[in-house]
């Protein structure tokens, strides 16, 4: 799942659609937001195409995108920020780990973009958690870097210097779940996500921000929910609401950046009021839908 460091030019984000579509890797899903200036794109296939198609997508990002003239709600510390490998059909986690540290070498080997790694895939204890280098934003750790802290694992010693730096992992499916409210600055979205968020005493496997959406003029509670057996998306949602009526902030609605297993939704998912929500949000769905259109007869299996 490349998450990129561009969500307004077009022109850009249809090359990048292009080249993953050409890879032969399936493109499950693509998703942009100006705001949050930031691209995720949902990938299925072998390893081996799924490493060329990053690699692909990774050539054009590093060459169309100065993150020293950057703006974006989210935090970012790469033109190609985050590339999360997530394990899919049995397959082993350990055969992801390697194929997750063969991108990482292979971004640094050919692009000199140095390479965290987080997830499973990380070389220590302490960097297993994303946050640790990307709270830090490209501006401060690049600075870091240089004074011998926060050191890549792979490259360096300095950070690319329009690119950045990657994130490179191995995890299990995550949610990128927002609240929206109908406020007109951050402050409520930031004491809702200070409650819910698990560092701050909250919800286990919560993270959140509090953001201001300024092309959409409303606040947003943005959340990583990272243990969807644990914590499904309705009590995320519900608690994001709970906390909005004691503000006395009125919840908009939700959305879904990417794609969601099915049940992380609950049994009612229109429950969550996710905007323009389908089928197709759903990981299983689409990705059924996928191996059906590649093999109608229903004969063996596509990947």
């Amino acid at each position: 799942m490349p998450n990129v460091s561009d969500g307004r030019s077009r022109t850009l984000l249809n090359r990048l659609s292009r080249v993953l579509e050409e890879s032969g890797a399936e493109l499950l899903d693509s998703q942009s937001d100006p705001d949050h200036n930031r691209s995720v794109f949902t990938l299925a296939g072998p390893l081996s195409q799924i490493e060329a198609a990053i690699l692909s997508v990774a050539e054009l990002a590093v060459s169309h995108i100065d993150l020293t003239r950057h703006r974006g709600a989210h935090p970012r510390i790469g033109a190609l920020d985050v590339v999360p490998v997530v394990p899919i059909d049995d397959v082993p986690h350990d055969v992801c780990v390697e194929a997750a540290r063969s991108i990482g070498e292979r971004l640094w080997d050919e692009l000199n973009v140095p390479v965290y790694f987080y997830g499973e895939a990380a070389r220590r204890e302490g960097r297993r958690r994303l946050e640790t280098f990307r709270r830090h934003g490209f501006e401060r750790l690049a600075s870091m870097v240089r004074s011998g802290v926060c050191v890549p694992d792979v490259g360096g010693p300095d950070l690319h210097p329009t690119a950045g730096a990657c994130c490179v992992g191995v995890r299990e499916f995550i949610a990128a779940f927002n609240v929206l409210l109908d406020d007109r600055d951050a402050k409520a979205a930031k004491r809702i996500a200070s409650v819910v968020r698990e560092s701050d005493g909250g919800i286990e496997g919560v993270k959140a921000l509090g953001l201001y959406l300024a092309s959409a003029q409303v606040a947003q509670v943005s959340m990583n929910l990272t243990d969807l057996g644990k914590t499904p998306l309705p009590v995320a949602f519900h608690a994001v609401c709970r906390e909005a009526r004691k503000l006395g902030v009125r919840v908009l609605g939700s959305e879904l950046v990417g794609l969601v297993p099915r049940h992380a939704l609950g049994p009612n998912p229109t429950g969550l009021r996710i905007r323009r929500f389908h089928s197709g949000m759903v990981f299983e769905d689409r990705l059924e839908g996928i191996r059906r259109r590649g093999n109608p007869e229903g004969h063996g299996d596509v990947r």
